[in-house]
């Protein structure tokens, strides 16, 4: 199996137009000066050196707005990768930008040096939500912005943003309702927290911001993740890259935050898909020993962080006890075994399932 290796160029600030509420750049990189050519060779080359032969390696441009740097600086720090993407040590080229910053004469210079990837920071279709968010762009320009991407033979992605100032449930599924219908490549889901020196923190201050709590944060998530998997598009990351200042109490002063929150997440949708095959197929294992053959990466999803779901299951379905069995191949099919019974669970299908039986 070919291993994928991301070198991240962080850009903070660099290119942004606006002030977002929710945005200090420099706390969630953990970097305070611009990067120059010289710094993403180094990143590159000290990268390289710990890889191994024969992998996929991709450079990608984090952080800032890229594409609303000054077109100089652009071209000055992708000519770095594009050497090493021409002479095949690299493979892939991705950056990340805003909606508004992308037109035909942007996409001719990213073409030129060979980029790949371009991830537009949606955060919300509700123009409420980005008013109050101080986005600065409309839902026009995502829309505009991904189907120009598209028609150009770029790979899309999406990166949005539950709980910001003015949102609700019901809007960030329409959010990811809407999204579907451009058809992006990958998907990053972030919930909003609030962060040292933002405006978002003097809103909250003043009572005029509330965050999501991690359990609400945690539902809509495994709601929106199980659509994005129901049509087969990859949700890459889902909730902020904890770092060393990327914690609560230190940078993070409030907001669902947690180091492992895609893993509450896919537990608590491996939870709702499993609950639903049991009820629908009328199966009782109420005062039996059970055992789940999972593949080895499901296995702690099934279980749950410290055992959750292994309790919470036990709680629903009154089983005696539970014994998860990892080595099974595909992760999409568990086998439920008690008794003499030996029931197959394809999870994709469950997945497909509940997004028909609970459309958006």
């Amino acid at each position: 199996m070919t291993r994928h290796y991301i070198i991240p160029i962080f850009v903070p600030h660099f290119g942004c137009p606006h002030d977002c509420v929710f945005c200090n750049q420099r706390k969630i990189t953990g970097l305070s000066t611009d990067i120059t050519t010289t710094d993403v060779k180094k990143i590159i080359d000290e990268h390289l050196k710990t890889f191994k032969k024969d992998s996929f390696i991709e450079v990608a441009f984090y952080g800032g707005s890229f594409t609303a740097i000054e077109k100089g600086i652009q071209e000055q720090l992708l000519a770095v990768p594009f050497e090493y993407k021409m002479s095949g040590q690299i493979q892939n080229i991705r950056l990340s930008t805003r909606p508004d910053a992308i037109n035909d004469e942007i996409l001719n210079l990213l073409e030129s040096y060979a980029v790949d990837i371009i991830e537009l920071g949606v955060q919300s279709l509700d123009n409420d939500v980005l008013i109050q968010s101080e986005r600065g762009h409309t839902d026009t320009d995502v829309y505009e912005a991904s189907k120009l991407i598209k028609k150009r033979g770029f790979k899309l992605g999406h990166q949005i943003m539950l709980g910001l100032p003015g949102d609700t449930k019901e809007k960030s599924l329409s959010t990811a309702k809407r999204i579907l219908e451009m058809s992006p490549d990958m998907i990053r889901i972030y919930p909003t927290l609030v962060i040292r020196n933002t405006a978002l923190e003097r809103l909250m201050q003043e009572g005029n911001y509330k965050p999501i709590s991690l359990n609400e944060a945690i539902e809509i998530s495994a709601e929106i993740l199980m659509v994005f998997k129901a049509h087969n598009i990859p949700v890459i990351r889902i909730g902020l890259q904890p770092t060393e200042n990327i914690q609560m109490g230190r940078d993070v002063v409030a907001g669902p935050f947690h180091p492992a929150f895609r893993q509450l997440v896919e537990e608590t949708v491996f939870k709702s898909l499993f609950l639903e095959n049991i009820y629908r197929n009328r199966i009782n294992v109420k005062g039996k020993s059970i055992v789940i053959e999972c593949s080895n990466s499901m296995a702690s999803v099934i279980a749950g962080q410290h055992g959750k779901n292994r309790e919470l299951l036990k709680r629903e379905l009154d089983f005696v006890k539970l014994r998860i069995v990892p080595g099974k191949k595909d992760d999409d099919r568990i086998v439920l075994a008690f008794d003499d019974n030996e029931i197959f669970i394809d999870l994709k299908y469950e997945t497909e399932l509940y997004n028909k039986n609970n459309p958006l």
